[in-house]
């Protein structure tokens, strides 16, 4: 390792707090919130264990946000983040839903489903879980999908909350950086689950981590954590040497008994290879990173015409679910990064301490 001190940052901006120094966590080692792979159990495990536990409340109502981050505080008493999307309202017309139904219908038979309904709702409220999160001030913050103002953002860390914008270019880390963000996520093409970007094209914001990295750091002061594809202590030592300060590792997390994921996603992460995934707009309407299964396939050839997220992610919910009661991960949306075939099943307490091993090994790129 170099001589440089791991709690301080002495790049051209001049010397500052590490990431891990500034949240006072041991580790610049973030566990990625993942909706339906990052419950309490795995959150806290994370913090616990000297990194920084993420959990993802996007699909969350106001109240049961609160109460999560009651629990979490019951069960760790080091930093940790909660995540929410930012969207906007969605009205879908009549004519928009109905033609997705059609498509999804036959997966529902499969399933023995009945003829879907119009769900009464399509998302929670964005608003009202913002209030939420803002009353239940946890450590850190973070936000994907879009970008708060800047008042917003002050709201937060005047109640003592760090927070982080996700960005999938220089662009949008500029304008998280113009809000007033304490940190920026950049998440890389590798990266498994939903795609953040807010401005631009999806597809052509599909930037690899390791040139993403280095132009971000160029164009921005704010400090950097690395998310896509990391799985190991060689894949963070490389981030931090590219600019970053601490690796976001989402997939990696999800092998671990705590993520709490249905056998049938935990049995395709391990048969998984280098090539088994791809982005999707079929289960969200959003583009997401998952393991190619037949109803990706199926649905290939209609993903331009799905209605946006989050009302494709509301329509095919109960097939999504239904199959991953019975098993059947033919139907699932199974979230992968493109490192996931790099998955090593432990506790997360022990993943977190093999990955600092690994970062301090003396094979590790220096930083």
């Amino acid at each position: 390792m170099s001589n440089t001190s791991p709690h301080s940052d002495t790049n051209a901006r001049g010397p500052q707090p590490s990431f891990a120094a500034a949240l006072d966590i041991r580790y610049p080692i973030v566990q990625g919130p993942m909706n339906g792979g990052s419950p309490i159990e795995l959150v806290t495990a994370v913090s616990n264990a000297g990194g920084l536990g993420s959990f993802a409340a996007a699909l969350l109502s106001p109240t049961a946000i609160i109460e999560a981050v009651k629990k979490i505080r019951t069960l760790t008493k080091r930093p940790f983040n909660v995540n929410l999307f930012i969207l906007e309202e969605s009205q879908p017309d009549d004519a928009e839903i109905a033609a997705a139904q059609v498509l999804l219908q036959p997966f529902r038979t499969s399933l023995g489903l009945e003829a879907a309904s119009r769900p009464q709702k399509f998302s929670e409220n964005f608003q009202e879980q913002l209030a939420a999160l803002l009353e239940a001030a946890p450590p850190v913050v973070s936000f994907t999908f879009g970008i708060l103002d800047a008042a917003t953002v002050a709201q937060f860390q005047a109640k003592g909350c760090k927070v982080i914008g996700t960005a999938t270019t220089v662009a949008e880390a500029k304008a998280w950086e113009q809000a007033g963000a304490d940190f920026v996520c950049l998440q890389g093409a590798e990266a498994g689950g939903h795609r953040a970007t807010f401005l631009g094209d999806i597809e052509q914001s599909c930037v690899g981590l390791m040139t993403l990295i280095p132009q971000v750091a160029a164009a921005v002061k704010l400090p950097i954590i690395a998310a896509g594809g990391i799985m190991d202590g060689r894949g963070i030592a490389a981030a931090l040497l590219l600019g970053a300060q601490a690796a976001q590792l989402g997939t990696a997390f999800l092998a671990c008994p705590e993520s709490g994921i249905a056998p049938a996603w935990r049995e395709q992460l391990a048969s998984a290879r280098d090539d088994s995934t791809r982005l999707t707009r079929s289960f969200s309407g959003r583009y997401a990173r998952g393991i190619v299964n037949p109803y990706m396939e199926q649905m290939r050839q209609h993903e331009s015409v799905f209605p946006a997220y989050p009302i494709q992610n509301a329509l095919s919910a109960e097939i999504r679910q239904t199959a991953a009661k019975a098993q059947h991960p033919e139907f699932m949306s199974l979230w992968a990064g493109q490192g996931v075939a790099m998955t090593r099943p432990m506790p997360a307490e022990q993943l977190v301490a093999t990955l600092a091993d690994e970062l301090q090994a003396p094979h590790a790129i220096n930083y």
